[in-house]
């Protein structure tokens, strides 16, 4: 028995095979409901009830779990254009899905049973962030007494389970240290029951999300309930998805929703072109020649990006489907590819934003929230301008400090 201190279990998931299913076709049958809910979301600061019922029902939490355990093992190309798609529908919906999703990879790397129970529910939605300050996991016999604050976990206010990033310590508190000198990790996964929320989550964008803090205090965790994401050696499932690293799984998912935010806004400011008059002219902004360069260029800007992108995940893809590890470079492209896009979708959201005028600033509009919401995401991590620099050295041949 792990550290459930309640009887966490409900419907479980059908046991059909989800190996088959077209996870585009579901994601964009849940569009309407979810655009519908938006404003919603938004002011609720979390998912609503009904549209987390609607992607139960679809199993979409599902898509990345192994077929063992009856989920869909979803090659990653499904799982970014499914991101794109609802991230067109509501960044804060596809993101809370995206970041679960990524989270819900660690079902590879511990026992088959102890992943059914975290992840078999209909309902299960595991969470997680970094932590803030130190995070400790003290070692004792059969597992962890774990204490520690975590940050920005994304879906928490439906999480049924949370994991704990900790820095593993013997009965002192003292670190324990590897092969090189450097802190033992593991996370730990805990029920949500015995976790304290707090509530810090006012934001400008992507406020839907409740992406609030965490807390436990000396709870007790087994050590069969415990993993860590770099621990290649632990992972316990044959499929080529789990060869990819959660925190490449996650860049590989963040970018297409923010190819669906820019793909959306350059469509409606399009819609809005063809009908507004800009103060002074007696013609329509689609009139204008300098509107008509800027749109030619921005579908330019966008679809090379996405083409790109697609083109690097099918080439990572390929190589671990064959059974090979990604080289350096083939990384390095990669990572490139996924912070472009990124960067890219925020420009071409931009130019949508200021050329619609008057008409983007007010709520309810197809560019206001998306404005914001983009441009939170692109603070995250995976946009980080660093990236090309890391990327860079390895192109030109130097082993960067950071892993791609």
């Amino acid at each position: 028995m792990g550290p459930v201190s309640e009887d966490l279990t409900t419907e479980a998931a059908p046991a059909g095979d989800l190996g088959d299913v077209d996870w585009v076709a579901r994601a964009l049958a849940l569009v309407p409901q979810i655009e519908a809910a938006a404003d919603d979301i938004e002011k609720g600061r979390q998912v609503t009830d009904a549209v987390m019922a609607a992607l139960h029902d679809q199993a979409m939490f599902k898509m990345l779990l192994p077929r063992s355990i009856g989920g869909g093992e979803a090659t990653p190309m499904e799982y970014t254009r499914v991101m794109d798609i609802l991230g067109g529908a509501d960044a804060s919906t596809a993101w809370c899905l995206g970041q679960a999703l990524g989270c819900s990879m660690a079902s590879a790397y511990v026992e088959r049973d102890v992943a059914l129970e975290i992840f078999g529910p209909k309902d299960a939605v595991l969470a997680w962030g970094p932590a803030r300050g130190g995070a400790k996991a003290i070692a004792v016999d059969g597992g962890y007494q774990a204490s520690g604050l975590w940050m920005f976990a994304s879906g928490l206010p439906h999480a049924t389970w949370v994991g704990g990033h900790s820095i593993v310590c013997d009965k002192d508190g003292e670190p324990s240290l590897d092969k090189d000198g450097k802190p033992v990790n593991r996370t730990m996964l805990m029920p949500i029951s015995v976790a304290e929320t707090i509530d810090v989550w006012h934001v400008i964008g992507l406020r839907g999300t409740g992406s609030n803090n965490y807390q436990v205090k000396d709870v007790f965790v087994a050590e069969a309930y415990t993993m860590w994401r770099d621990n290649t050696h632990e992972i316990r499932e044959p499929g080529a998805l789990y060869r990819i690293p959660i925190l490449t799984a996650y860049g590989i998912g963040f970018t297409g929703i923010a190819l669906g935010i820019a793909r959306v806004m350059l469509d409606e400011f399009m819609k809005l072109a063809l009908q507004k008059k800009a103060g002074g002219f007696s013609t329509t902004l689609s009139e204008n020649a300098v509107i008509q360069s800027e749109v030619s260029q921005c579908f330019g800007r966008l679809s090379a990006a996405r083409g790109y992108l697609f083109e690097m995940i099918e080439s990572y893809w390929q190589t671990l489907s064959a059974g090979d590890a990604p080289s350096l470079k083939l990384r390095a492209l990669l990572r490139t590819a996924i912070s472009t896009a990124m960067l890219t979708s925020r420009d071409v959201a931009d130019f949508a934003y200021h050329a619609s005028g008057t008409n983007a600033i007010f709520e309810g509009s197809p560019f206001e929230r998306r404005f914001r919401d983009i441009h939170t995401l692109t603070q995250q991590g995976q946009a980080h301008l660093s990236n090309f620099q890391f990327a860079g050295q390895a192109l030109m041949g130097m082993v960067p400090p950071r892993r791609l």
